[in-house]
């Protein structure tokens, strides 16, 4: 779709919504944001948050596609293709006033690929980021980036100024424990100004009145309340009874009844999303199980046959009641990349399980710790019990150790877990994304999210190339072919893509976005 189009796409949008009351809309989800710090966590609920208060260069809109944002319109240099160029939009200001130019662009940009962000893996191409002058930006890459501007759609920009003058320069060192003032506080150019914050109670957002696309969009909310509500039964129970008037994950077991109520509807669509189990294959012993001196995970055999120990489809019938795709691969069919025959692979086979088991010398099991979010995934916990019972077929005895998901992501990232669960949505839509987050090797440019300690040095030539490969039909060569070597070593038990499942007051006007990221500015309220 052209610029042009984008244009009148957005007009016709907001000609439809004319007429429709400004209102407060109170929105609820299990898990609160981790930080206001644009850069600190790369979560879907924390840049759900930022999207509201913060905008990147370019995003995508609820169905998805890729529109403009802070920049107008991109593209390759004509001079050299190892450039893209941003044309900015001009007459954007702050929340406080100040202007945005080509400058925040740079600082946001460098600030990012910081070894404490979270976002560096989408940077990690990036050889300079440089002012062209006031309203452009020159972002320049070892050699070609086919794909750069699908790497920026959650890349959010600060005002420079701002950050210099509030000591928030440096991003926020979530992992280790650290406290700061953009964690806590925010200056975005988005359709929406931070009012009052309360981590996992409420955070308040007025409309941004000097927003440069108020004419834009319907912009019909004019005030969120958002509260994390992680008990599913009282999330439910508010939405019931009026007290919210959208949540974001709907229980399986009520879908029925908040659909079936007076003014509420259930809206669903698939996530561009995976659920999965991580194990530590790296480490020569682990800390998590009964195993002296050595690491059963270690051995692809006892990774395989773990794999061949889940029951996805009873997953889905039992846990999910329906509202799950048994997955054979870590990545969501929205992704280049993904692969059917790969994606139907996963099988459960407890006899072979067994086999394989005793092949690698674990005829008798083990015993092991699985590290599980209670608050982030829908059933996540309750996926984690069921796993347990599929495990203990084959030997493997599991304690599991559920936790909110603040406490539970820094245990991926600081390597304190052996056993985990994880989920991975995919904002580029390109496997790339996947592969340099969770199968490179951790370091301080990629895989911050490998919690496998897995490390093969050629597999990481051949994923840090893809940034630079210009010849689509060779660069999907070279995806299939990192696949094959993911799925050969059973890196991941993957379980299954998620369903979306939002509820809401039917008066509520908005699309399933897959990425599950509202962007209240394209709601309607009727």
């Amino acid at each position: 779709m052209t610029f042009k189009h984008l244009l009148l796409a957005a007009s016709a949008t907001a000609l439809m919504a004319a007429g429709a009351s400004a209102e407060t809309i109170r929105w609820a989800r299990a898990g609160d944001a981790l930080t206001l710090d644009p850069h600190a966590q790369n979560e879907g609920p924390t840049s759900a948050l930022a999207h509201q208060i913060m905008e990147p260069l370019v995003m995508r809109d609820m169905t998805g596609a890729m529109v403009p944002a802070l920049a107008t319109e991109w593209g390759p240099s004509e001079e050299n293709p190892n450039i893209w160029v941003f044309k900015l939009r001009e007459g954007v200001t702050f929340h406080d006033g100040a202007e945005f130019d080509s400058e925040d662009v740079v600082f946001s940009l460098n600030r990012a690929m910081t070894p404490d962000s979270d976002y560096k893996e989408l940077l990690a191409s990036v050889k300079e980021v440089r002012a062209a002058d006031k309203y452009t930006v020159e972002i320049e890459t070892n050699g070609p980036n086919p794909i750069m501007p699908n790497n920026l759609t959650n890349m959010f920009m600060m005002d420079k100024t701002w950050a210099e003058a509030n000591g928030a320069v440096k991003v926020q060192d979530y992992e280790g424990g650290e406290d700061t003032f953009a964690a806590k506080n925010a200056n975005g150019t988005g359709p929406y100004k931070l009012v009052s914050r309360e981590p996992d109670v409420k955070t308040v957002l007025t409309m941004n009145e000097n927003y440069w696309g108020k004419d834009e969009f319907p912009m019909a909310v004019t005030e969120i309340i958002y509260t994390p509500i992680q008990n599913a039964a009282t999330r439910v129970a508010a939405l019931l009874s009026g007290e919210v008037d959208f949540i974001q994950d709907v229980p399986v077991q009520d879908l029925g009844r908040v659909a079936g109520a007076d003014g509420l509807d259930v809206r669903t669509a698939p996530q561009n999303r995976v659920i999965f189990f991580g194990m530590n294959q790296g480490d020569e012993d682990l800390a998590n199980d009964n195993v002296d001196g050595k690491n059963p995970l270690a051995d692809v055999r006892v990774r395989q046959a773990m794999s061949m120990a889940i029951n996805r489809d009873a997953i889905k019938q039992v846990v999910m009641r329906g509202q799950s795709q048994p997955a054979g691969m870590i990545s969501p069919p929205f992704v280049n990349g993904w692969d059917e025959a790969m994606d139907s692979s996963s099988k459960t086979d407890i006899a072979t399980a067994k086999g394989l088991m005793e092949e690698a010398g674990y005829g008798d099991g083990f015993s092991i710790q699985l590290d599980c979010p209670n608050d982030r995934y829908i059933n996540d916990e309750a996926i984690c019990q069921a796993a347990v019972g599929m495990l203990a077929q084959i030997g493997v005895t599991v304690n599991l150790d559920a936790k909110p998901k603040a406490q539970h992501f820094p245990l991926i990232n600081n390597l304190e877990t052996d056993f985990y669960m994880l989920g991975w949505g995919v904002p580029t839509y390109d496997s790339e994304y996947i592969f340099n987050f969770l199968a490179h090797t951790k370091g301080e440019k990629y895989g911050s999210w490998n919690g496998t300690r897995f490390s093969n040095p050629d597999l990481d030539a051949k994923i840090e190339a893809l940034a630079s490969e210009t010849n689509l039909p060779k660069r999907d060569e070279m995806i299939a072919e990192i696949w094959q070597v993911v799925q050969d070593e059973q890196l991941y038990i993957p379980i299954h893509h998620q369903v979306l499942n939002w509820g809401m007051k039917s008066n509520v006007g908005t699309i399933v976005a897959p990425d599950d990221t509202a962007k209240f500015k394209y709601f309607t309220m009727n």
